[in-house]
């Protein structure tokens, strides 16, 4: 079983962060383990508190790890300060990790920053290194200065995120109204990926959840262009059996192959 490691915040709700970082990496057979970069108190309405770790700590987890347990492939999510950010590139780079997927989480689902403004900067360092970025619309325009209305617009995107450094750009259609079409620029050829259009609002750790599946087929030896089709099959599978949990986004079903066949209700 190849290990795989998320680099991400934590959600006390169960529903991203972490925690959904682990329930893919299990569903998807690899074996989970992480790097908290930072606690949040949030559910499904909100999130409403932030408390990030030191980056001596994230460093000390991040070497922990990788003296005994070298991951086949890392995820990064949630990394809101500079400093924190600086501190993964810099020891990804010294123990050199392979498989790095980057999604670069700036904003919640609630509108709550997770970012800080002036942290922009180093993340685009950290996409430098990257094996895949999977930015959504509004991430891939706050780091293009780009306005996205349409696939061109995408396109644009991907191509000027690629310039970067990254080795394979993911930009998630799910913000757009008419479609769920996802576009992966490779450096030098466009893949468009078809997607239906979901009816719910149960979406919470979607962005989280597509990322770590990402990063576990990697591990596992697919392409990248198979990683990133067999995550969003796997992606489109737990949003159509979202769990309807809590008063706002409820989760996607991370384990809804594992509910169906312990014959479990799940909604």
């Amino acid at each position: 079983m190849q290990p795989v490691l998320s680099i991400a915040g934590s959600d006390c709700s169960g529903g991203a962060g972490i925690q959904a970082d682990l329930k893919t990496m299990c569903a998807l057979g690899v074996y989970g383990m992480t790097v908290i970069t930072a606690i949040t108190a949030q559910n499904t309405t909100g999130v409403f508190a932030v408390t990030e770790l030191t980056p001596e700590m994230v460093r000390q987890q991040m070497q922990a790890i990788f003296e005994d347990i070298p991951p086949a492939a890392v995820k990064i999510g949630m990394v809101s300060s500079a400093p924190i950010i600086r501190t993964i590139r810099e020891t990804l780079q010294a123990y050199d990790a392979k498989n790095i997927v980057v999604d670069p989480v700036m904003v919640a689902k609630s509108g709550h920053f997770l970012l800080q403004p002036e942290a922009v900067d180093e993340l685009r360092h950290l996409l430098a290194i990257a094996d895949v970025a999977t930015p959504n619309i509004p991430e891939a325009e706050a780091l293009t200065g780009l306005t996205i209305e349409d696939a061109a617009g995408m396109e644009a995107a991907a191509r000027q995120i690629a310039q970067s450094g990254a080795k394979h750009v993911l930009v998630k259609g799910g913000h757009r109204c008419n479609d769920a079409n996802d576009l992966l620029f490779d450096g030098n050829q466009i893949m468009v990926l078809p997607g239906k259009r979901i009816d719910t609002k149960n979406t919470h750790g979607t962005g989280c959840t597509l990322s770590s599946a990402i990063a576990s087929y990697l591990a596992r030896g697919a392409t990248v262009a198979e990683a990133v089709s067999q995550a969003k099959t796997y992606i489109t599978a737990a949003i159509t059996h979202a769990l309807p949990l809590g008063q706002g986004a409820g989760p996607v079903g991370h384990l809804i192959d594992l509910y169906q066949k312990g014959k479990l209700t799940y909604n």
